[in-house]
């Protein structure tokens, strides 16, 4: 037997008799009775599970909506408008596109490719170089952060969302819990300034009308411009919402309304994934698809209120000269690489309940392309809004032009109370944010909950307890996120957004992008490829995955870093000491590689000797147990690669089948005596 055939002999069981195989409770017959033809090879069902232990997605379209929906988020209506008119406009999409397929569908492909795979999560997958398994586990410290803090963004739109059935839009005018700058037809003030008056104790006055020293003396008393009051929508959501405090060492108490919001968002989490992908599966139907059929109608709508097309014309007016700044390139690599979201581990643990031979290159592109055409879909709805905004103030479409959180619970809000049947749209709007922000978490939070299943399968695969997993987490992120039902949550919001999720993200991909092409091995990768696609990927992915990803991330790394500006909200700036814990933030994902990998070399050494650099080279290797989780396909990928089948046995599943609780099993007849 060659070295070959006996590491891919060391991948597939012994001989026995009857085998029951804990991995994928599926029996096994021996070599002999196979080819004495007294078992007949199982036909394939599409509806069946391939992979009884850990579930397979019940439809191909399944998980490509999950997928459509983990990608698309809140980013795309609320981050990518903003961004793409302030680089260049309709100039801006030629390096987004380019940046799609120079780094975002190469980055996509390879990480659903790794998944289906091994069928693993993102820890347990790492056998294919055990060293880097710390990438697994910095994944999975990434997705709880973000788990923990997007759900205080859905907890903010179900508030919104009720609201939105009052008879009377509450931010729709000055109430009692108004500051003293709160004025609820800014267009007034807009026009006053716009002919060089000044607006002073709620008239306008003019170098006419009072003369030009007493004129120069209220200009310099006021020194105001219609900016500097607030809509009533914006003191709502920071005055009633949130009762916002004056900055971060000022934390004050939980207000319990969003404390509750909060809970119902870890409902409806948890309702969407109470039989794991086979719920979530049904959920992203209409998680997937509500937000487009919301987005048309609010299109449609917009197109028909005065300034809009000045608003979509401002978003798509092309500044060709911004084409030469190497920032606008700089944005829109880390835009494609944040939308797309590659390395949070969600792809990996999403593609890991596909069925082995599914077409995931296709999967990847369409994925990728859908994404980003959704966010130039969306620019188009929210500048429309935006510029009939700008048309109500009489201001520029920049001066309205915002992202974030104040385009969603300020800006937008503002808009509809000017429009007739108010509480529709309002109602339409944030069901729509809340659907695409539970596309994101789901994925998100299903990662945390496979990483979990797949590391403790004896703890938690058996009955109800994937379950209580299930709840435990959401119970664990739901006490740690009150935090940001404080009324100085937002400040801890914004530290979450800006280092939960930045650069440990961009570092972890460089290290999975080198782990997986030059320490695995593209040929090695491509092998298993072609293995689940039947046709061998071009050199093309090779030159991507080994040199063009790794040195985009690298230089958006730095970018990034380079780009480094304190953590701010609005005008306030946060102390020293709290980007501090926002940097222990990052730090506390990506220190998890370097961690793991030390730690296993230490045991390595403990347990078979050898020197540091040894241990590490084989560490680097990988173990038995990587490749294909069910033994038919690791038989298929001992046969590809050269291995006579008369040298393995107990590879033959039976198409006897026995009901054994609630899970049917390939049964041995002579064993059973059948």
């Amino acid at each position: 037997m060659t070295e070959k055939e006996s590491f891919y002999k060391s991948l597939v069981s012994p001989p026995l008799t009857m085998d029951p195989d804990t991995k994928n409770g599926v029996y096994y017959a021996s070599a002999p009775e196979a080819e004495a033809g007294t078992v007949t090879l199982p036909s394939t069902n599409d509806d069946e599970d391939e992979n009884q232990e850990r579930g397979n997605w019940s439809r191909k379209m399944d998980f490509f909506l999950s997928c459509l929906s983990y990608a698309v988020g809140l980013g795309n209506v609320w981050r990518f408008p903003y961004i793409c008119a302030r680089n260049g406009g309709g100039a801006f999409l030629i390096p987004f596109f380019a940046m799609l397929f120079i780094t975002g569908i190469p980055l996509v492909f390879m990480e659903m490719s790794f998944g289906q795979f091994a069928s693993s999560g993102v820890v347990s997958i790492w056998s294919v170089a055990p060293l880097f398994q710390g990438v697994g586990w910095a994944m999975f410290v990434v997705s709880v952060l973000i788990a923990i803090y997007y759900n205080m963004i859905i907890a903010w739109t179900l508030y919104y969302l009720f609201a939105s059935f009052a008879k009377v839009l509450p931010w729709s005018f000055c109430g009692p819990w108004s500051t003293e700058g709160c004025f609820e037809d800014r267009s007034v003030i807009s026009n006053c300034t716009q002919f060089g008056g000044v607006w002073h104790n709620s008239s306008c006055v003019t170098n006419s009308s009072v003369g030009a020293e007493m004129f120069q003396q209220i200009k310099n008393v006021s020194n105001m411009s219609a900016l500097d009051h607030h809509s009533p929508s914006d003191d709502y959501f920071h005055s009633v919402v949130l009762d916002i405090t004056k900055g971060v060492d000022e934390m004050g108490a939980v207000r319990w309304q969003l404390a509750l919001c909060l809970l119902g968002a870890w409902l409806l989490v948890c309702i969407c994934l109470s039989r794991g992908i086979k719920t979530s599966g049904k959920a992203v139907y209409f998680t997937a698809f509500f937000p487009y059929i919301v987005l048309t109608i609010l299109l449609v709508r917009g197109l028909t209120l005065d300034g809009s097309v000045d608003g979509i014309i401002y978003f798509l007016m092309p500044q060709w000269d911004q084409l030469l700044n190497a920032k606008v390139w700089g944005d829109a690599a880390v835009q494609i690489f944040f939308s797309l979201s590659p390395c949070w581990g969600g792809l990996i643990t999403l593609s890991s309940y596909n069925k082995f031979h599914n077409n995931c290159r296709l999967d990847a592109i369409l994925v990728s392309i859908m994404d980003c055409l959704t966010s130039v879909f969306a620019g188009l709805v929210i500048f429309a809004i935006i510029g009939y905004m700008a048309h109500e103030l009489h201001v520029k479409v920049e001066d309205v032009a915002t992202e974030g959180a104040g385009l969603a619970f300020v800006v937008y809000p503002e808009v509809v109370t000017n429009l007739p049947i108010s509480q529709l749209w309002a109602v339409l709007f944030f069901a729509m944010l809340i659907t695409l922000g539970l596309g994101t978490q789901i994925a998100t939070v299903t990662t945390v909950h496979t990483t979990l299943l797949d590391q403790f399968p004896q703890l938690f695969r058996k009955g109800r307890r994937q379950m209580m997993l299930l709840g435990a987490v959401a119970v664990s992120c739901y006490l740690v996120g009150l935090a940001f039902c404080s009324r100085g949550g937002m400040y801890v919001l914004q530290l979450f957004d800006n280092y939960a999720a930045t650069y440990s993200l961009l570092f972890i991909g460089l290290v999975e992008c080198v782990a997986l092409s030059w320490v695995y091995g593209t040929e090695r990768f491509f092998d298993d490829i072609e293995l689940m696609l039947g046709d061998r990927p071009g050199r093309i992915w090779a030159i991507s995955w080994k040199f063009v990803a790794p040195i985009a991330l690298a230089v958006i790394l730095i970018f990034t870093c380079v780009n480094f500006t304190p953590t701010t909200y609005g005008d306030y700036s946060f102390p020293g000491w709290a980007d501090g814990i926002g940097l222990i933030l990052t730090l506390s994902s990506i220190l998890a590689i370097p961690g793991v990998a030390i730690f296993k070399i230490v045991k390595e050494r403990q347990t078979n000797g050898g020197s540091f650099l040894q241990c590490a080279k084989k560490l680097m290797k990988p173990l038995p147990e990587w490749g294909p989780a069910l033994k038919t396909h690791r038989m298929e990928q001992a046969q590809a690669a050269g291995a006579e089948p008369s040298n393995f046995e107990s590879q033959v599943p039976l198409t006897f089948t026995a009901t054994n609780g609630n899970s049917a099993a390939m049964v041995n007849p002579a064993a059973t005596k059948i």
